[in-house]
């Protein structure tokens, strides 16, 4: 069986400034792609090559799967429907990372999505057996490919269709209201996304500190119930 990669030939692909500073600060010396939302900064998806983890944020598609939510899938279902495993190894290396940091991963399929998805189309895409939707994984090609992800939005906590167009989001008052929560959780998110990933490569490291367990840095003690931490490692 082919084991998880060193961080030097690991390729951590994050969509947004906010993802991409959370896996950088997270991993220093492993290679981080800010793609952009749906790839639209990334000249050639198929030119990555060997092992990718895309990391970040995902929106939940049911009302148990809450903000603070670790999701690594173990299949992904892109925009046209198409299914795709994800790297066994990878998803095997990221749930042992989310549990060394104390969290159960929602291993459930993700899906890749060309829009934010936004009111009633969240349970539409959830009656597929999808628990979470982002808009990039499933469109890169890779040897192995793996994500981690971590649930911002809800179907509880859903956000205005205004950020469809987040260049013009801040023009609409219908967004206004959700930024406060968007500017503590979203960084919070995508600093356990982070988290998760670094755990995962310790033990390719070799030995060292053990990975820091989850504290407000990292989304910490706020964990909701369905990311709830793992009764093996509960205090």
């Amino acid at each position: 069986m082919a084991s998880p990669p060193d961080p030097g030939s690991l390729t951590v692909v994050a969509a947004t400034r906010l993802e991409a500073r959370a896996a950088r600060r997270a991993l220093p010396g492993v290679r981080v792609v800010r793609a952009g939302v749906g790839l639209s900064r990334l000249v050639a998806a198929a030119g990555l090559g060997g092992a990718v983890v895309a990391c970040g944020l995902a929106g939940s598609l049911r009302a148990d799967v809450d903000t603070g939510t670790v999701l690594v899938p173990e299949r992904l279902v892109g925009p046209d429907g198409t299914e795709r495993a994800c790297d066994p190894v990878l998803v095997a290396a990221l749930v042992a990372g989310a549990r060394r940091l104390g969290l159960e991963p929602e291993t459930r399929p993700l899906a890749t999505t060309s829009t934010l998805v936004v009111g009633a189309a969240r349970e539409a895409l959830a009656a597929s057996g999808c628990v979470g939707a982002d808009m990039e994984t499933a469109l890169l090609r890779a040897e192995r490919l793996a994500t981690v992800r971590v649930v911002l939005d809800t179907p509880a906590r859903d956000l205005s269709a205004a950020w469809r167009r987040p260049a013009t989001a801040l023009l609409r008052p219908a967004a206004w209201a959700q930024l406060p929560w968007l500017a503590l959780e979203g960084p919070r998110c995508a600093r356990r996304a982070a988290a998760v990933l670094a755990a995962a490569l310790a033990p390719t490291i070799g030995p060292g500190a053990p990975p820091r367990r989850p504290g407000p840095g990292t989304g910490g003690p706020r964990t909701p119930p369905s990311g709830r931490p793992s009764p093996r490692r509960s205090r």
